[in-house]
């Protein structure tokens, strides 16, 4: 009998003890202060419009709105990556996608603020397009002489990269071609109207202002052959992040009809400077990874968003705060 009365009593003593430290523990993390999201506001350099960057920038600040709503951020258009390099690096937007290419270009020069850019994930890849009406006799690189191409505004990525392009075929982009400041948002309206005879566009498939062309203009692209990017690679340095690709056939289904096009893709960089606060950095490179479904719903290309593959931001180190991010997630 006293034995059972015992156990009775210990087992009563145990489920208060248990209650008790149950209390406690809802009071600790009731009173427990909570890490709010970074606030203040930021600015994004994205590219043209109708082009992926600028697509992307705007869903990726609704995504932050949802994660971080104290936080304000300004989207600014520019001519592409080497302007959005140039404008991270002087201390004029704190963050922007770029191409590693012009990043690594921007770097050999030791442009102002070179040694202060930090990556923070890799994106997606660039697919390199030239665009020819669908009737013209244009039917290689080396064809483009003589005639009005373009090649985007002088600080683009499009830019690097179309006059590296034409000079491995032999071309001098200065003088062989007559070289016209196109972007996306006006290329595409420019050669269906004659006033261009190709345009080079460089970025993340589909691109809207391509998707929008081909429902009412008939366009074929130009390939850019395994050979042209063996060239380039022999320059070394810069050029070494360029890589021989196809791309997609159903990319645009009504141009290619079934077909992949050889070019050359060069991968994007989220990028910042390493004096950004590192908890700001931490809970966007989170904002970035966990909105890439939500994202590649409206913007094909954030689907290639990946985490195993988002660390490698070479030629820039990680940002501290975006390592902390990576490391919280290891499995």
């Amino acid at each position: 009998m006293f034995q059972a009365h015992h156990l009775i009593r210990a087992h009563r003593v145990l489920l208060a003890s248990t209650a008790g430290l149950v209390v406690l523990g809802l009071l600790a993390w009731w009173l427990w202060p909570r890490e709010e999201p970074p606030t203040g506001t930021i600015t994004i350099s994205t590219g043209s419009k109708r082009g992926v960057y600028q697509q992307y920038g705007e869903f990726l600040r609704e995504a932050i709105a949802k994660d971080m709503p104290g936080l304000k951020v300004d989207l600014e258009l520019s001519d592409g990556s080497q302007k959005n390099v140039e404008q991270v690096a002087t201390g004029q937007a704190d963050f922007a996608i770029a191409a590693a290419d012009a990043v690594e270009t921007y770097r050999l020069t030791k442009a102002p603020g070179y040694d202060r850019l930090r990556g923070m994930a890799r994106l997606y890849d660039d697919y390199v397009q030239v665009v020819v009406p669908y009737s013209s006799t244009i039917r290689s690189i080396k064809d483009l002489k003589g005639l009005r191409v373009g090649v985007g505004p002088k600080k683009s990525g499009v830019r690097l990269i179309a006059n590296r392009v034409l000079r491995a075929a032999g071309l001098d982009p200065d003088k062989d071609i007559v070289p016209e400041a196109d972007t996306i948002a006006d290329g595409p309206t420019r050669l269906r109207e004659g006033r261009i005879d190709a345009f080079f566009w460089s970025g993340g498939l589909p691109t809207r202002g391509l998707v929008d062309l081909a429902k009412k203009y008939r366009f074929r692209f130009i390939d850019i052959p395994a050979g042209t990017v063996a060239q380039l690679h022999e320059e070394g340095k810069a050029y070494l992040y360029y890589r021989s690709s196809l791309m997609p056939s159903d990319a645009y289904p009504s141009t290619q009809r079934g077909e992949t096009v050889p070019t050359l893709t060069v991968a994007n960089l989220l990028i910042t400077r390493e004096d950004t606060d590192p908890r700001l950095t931490e809970w966007l490179t989170r904002t970035v990874i966990r909105s890439r479904d939500t994202i590649g719903r409206q913007v094909h290309a954030a689907q290639l968003v990946d985490l195993r593959t988002a660390i490698y931001t070479d030629p820039l180190a990680l940002h501290e705060g975006a390592r902390r991010y990576y490391r919280s997630v290891k499995p």
